[in-house]
């Protein structure tokens, strides 16, 4: 969940108290389990009474709530979040964390690949000034969204996986992190409305045993890895020993990592070198 910006604001001529009852009760009779929270949100971002039946109408429908903001909380940071991108997950933030401290210097190659909206190389790159951040995405709008998060020190690539990037990063890359679709074709339908309905399906699918891009990633990135360099792919605990096997598979030295408080599993394959 986003966290509440300081000083919500109230539609002119209308009882605070009175507006956030009235929210509050709308959301929680379509389901939303943070109400409270999401009505100050949404009374924060609409400047009148208007705006906030709009907003609220959008949330009711079942659009995520970050996308109705324009924006999700994230490591720290304000992302910005447009309609048909992928929304930071806050357990992605476990990735965020074994990317910036293996990447842990100025000068250090990052790669932030399948991106969406750039918010995992927005966050190493807060942590870790002066890195060598790129990204990549196959969406466009992906990249749209992604370069007004990032900042003007990173690229922004569009295309299928490594196709997006330039020659001069292969064998550069010091950390190479993916937060690639995991969830199995057949358990889409599973995943709650507001994003099977309003998130893109390849941001999603992950083919039939959930691992079919991580295993496209494993395959390329011995050739962009510098020696010594890391693969990391948040994954699943259930599909955590197949995006291993992938790893190991091409040569990398593979290690599952879960964190409990997040809901989190992660997988590093490192590259044999320095």
């Amino acid at each position: 969940m986003p966290s509440s910006p300081p000083g919500p604001a109230t539609p002119a001529g209308t009882p605070s108290g009175d507006v956030l009852a009235r929210t509050v009760a709308t959301l929680r009779g379509a389901g939303c389990v943070f109400a409270e929270e999401e009505a100050r949100l949404l009374l924060d971002a609409a400047p009148a009474p208007a705006d906030l039946e709009r907003l609220v109408g959008r949330r009711v429908d079942g659009e995520p709530l970050e996308v109705v903001l324009g924006w999700a909380e994230f490591c720290g940071l304000r992302v910005r979040v447009e309609a048909g991108i992928f929304v930071p997950r806050q357990r992605t933030r476990f990735l965020v964390d074994a990317a910036a401290e293996l990447a842990g210097r100025p000068g250090a190659v990052v790669v932030d690949l399948c991106c969406g909206t750039g918010a995992i190389g927005a966050a190493v790159a807060a942590r870790v000034p002066g890195i060598e951040l790129s990204c990549a995405d196959v969406d466009p709008a992906a990249v749209r969204c992604a370069r007004l998060n990032v900042g003007p020190d990173a690229r922004v690539y569009e295309g299928d996986l490594y196709d997006a990037l330039p020659d001069a990063l292969r064998g550069r890359v010091d950390v190479l992190v993916v937060n690639a679709p995991y969830v199995p074709t057949d358990e889409i339908a599973m995943m709650p409305p507001e994003a099977r309905d309003h998130e893109p399906r390849h941001a999603l699918d992950g083919g039939g045993d959930g691992v079919e891009v991580h295993r496209r990633v494993a395959a390329g990135a011995p050739a962009w890895l510098a020696p010594g360099g890391t693969l990391l792919i948040e994954t699943s605990e259930e599909q955590a020993p197949l995006t291993a096997r992938a790893m190991k598979d091409h040569g990398l030295v593979p290690r599952v990592s879960t964190n409990d408080e997040m809901y989190s599993t992660i997988v590093t394959g490192t590259r044999a070198g320095r």
